[in-house]
């Protein structure tokens, strides 16, 4: 079990690897570049890149468990064709319009360099900031019989939150891992991460990267 607050995790006994996915939220260009979405709407992606070696140990430690890893990729096609009336205001309004920003067919909408993504890693494209919706990640996370997830990525108070009360609806365990998610809002991130904990824990558990890698190196030589 995974050292955690409200209670260690899972709450119902010890985590099964071939049960539990490590999934990395938008870890993006154009989220962590300077000169990508989140900079050219003023805020600051040095948070969000602090949080790269975290990630980097996290994956590190759940592949020699065996659990698998999810990528997750926010963007919008390159005709905008799934882009609704308001999104394309808002992009309008934040001077976007001309610009391949947040668009699939952009660079900015590949994962970070620092990241590794692995052959056998699962990616998942969503325009929502839910990376359930409109996507198969739930179908994917069926059909290889997952039902524990460990959250990381971008942004904490947006597309972290947004698909772990997505997973929680759908009946996953799932723990948010503090210090390897991220915002450029620091009063954002801060109140995430305690809405994780309240009411005995309505989105789960929170826990430190640490204490997540100490139990699955424990895991790692054990039955998957």
């Amino acid at each position: 079990m995974i050292k955690a607050i409200p209670f260690d995790f899972p709450y119902d006994g010890r985590l099964v690897p071939g049960h539990t996915a490590l999934l990395v939220i938008d870890l993006q260009e154009d989220f962590l570049s300077p000169t990508g979405y989140f900079a050219r709407k003023g805020y600051d992606p040095s948070p969000l890149r602090a949080i790269l070696p975290a990630v980097n140990r996290l994956i590190a430690a759940a592949r020699a468990a065996g659990l698998t890893i999810v990528h997750t990729r926010q963007g919008y096609r390159a005709d905008m064709a799934d882009m609704t009336p308001y999104e394309k205001w808002r992009r309008q309004r934040a001077g976007l319009d001309g610009t391949d920003i947040l668009l699939r067919s952009s660079p900015g909408f590949q994962i970070v360099a620092d990241i590794e993504v692995a052959p056998q890693d699962i990616v998942v494209d969503n325009t929502c900031n839910g990376a359930f919706t409109y996507t198969d990640l739930e179908l994917v996370l069926r059909a290889r019989g997952i039902t524990h997830l460990l959250f990381t990525g971008c942004t904490t108070d947006v597309c972290v939150h947004t698909t772990l009360r997505e997973a929680c609806d759908r009946n996953f365990q799932c723990l948010t891992i503090s210090d390897a998610c991220a915002s450029g809002d620091w009063q954002a991130h801060e109140a995430a991460l305690h809405m994780v904990t309240v009411e005995d824990g309505v989105f789960g558990a929170l826990a430190d990267s640490d204490a997540v890698i100490e139990a699955l190196a424990r895991l790692a030589g054990g039955p998957r």
